[in-house]
C-alpha cells in the first residue's frame, strides 16, 4: 500500500457511522447517543456551502441536513467515499459519528457555472 492509500484508508475509518441519504442510519447514530444527535443544516447555493467550516467532536453523533436553494448542487465527500445530489426544495440527511480527529473536506461535483471550483467545506472533528 503507498503512502497515499494508507492516508486515505485513515481517513475512511475517521467515522465510525455513516449512513446513506434518508433515515436509514439514523437508528443506529441515536442509539450510540441516547437522547439523539445533533442536527445541523447545511445550505449548498451558488457557489457556497454555509456553514463551510463544521465542527464536530469525536463520538459525537451528528445528523447533517443538506439543502440546495437554486440548482441540483453535489456532495461529494472523497475522503468517506460518500456521494450525494442535493435537489432543490429536498433535505439530504447523512448521520455520522466521528471516531477520530481529523478534517474530512466535501465539494460540488456537479457543475454549476463560474464560481464551481470554490465551492467546498471541511468538517473538522476534535478530540
Amino acid at each position: 500500500m503507498t503512502g497515499g492509500q494508507t492516508a486515505r484508508a485513515g481517513r475512511r475509518r475517521l467515522l465510525l457511522a455513516v449512513a446513506t441519504a434518508g433515515t436509514a442510519g439514523l437508528g443506529s447514530v441515536l442509539a450510540q447517543g441516547g437522547a439523539g444527535p445533533r442536527v445541523i443544516a447545511i445550505t449548498a447555493r451558488r457557489f457556497r456551502f454555509e456553514p463551510a467550516e463544521i465542527m464536530l467532536k469525536v463520538g459525537e453523533p451528528v445528523l447533517l441536513e443538506v439543502s440546495s436553494l437554486d440548482f441540483i448542487h453535489g456532495m461529494n465527500i472523497p475522503d468517506l467515499a460518500q456521494r450525494y445530489d442535493l435537489q432543490p426544495g429536498r433535505v439530504t440527511r447523512i448521520a455520522l459519528t466521528p471516531s477520530q480527529p481529523g478534517v474530512i473536506d466535501f465539494v460540488c461535483d456537479n457543475f454549476c457555472g463560474d464560481g464551481h471550483e470554490e465551492m467546498h467545506g471541511r468538517l473538522v472533528v476534535q478530540a
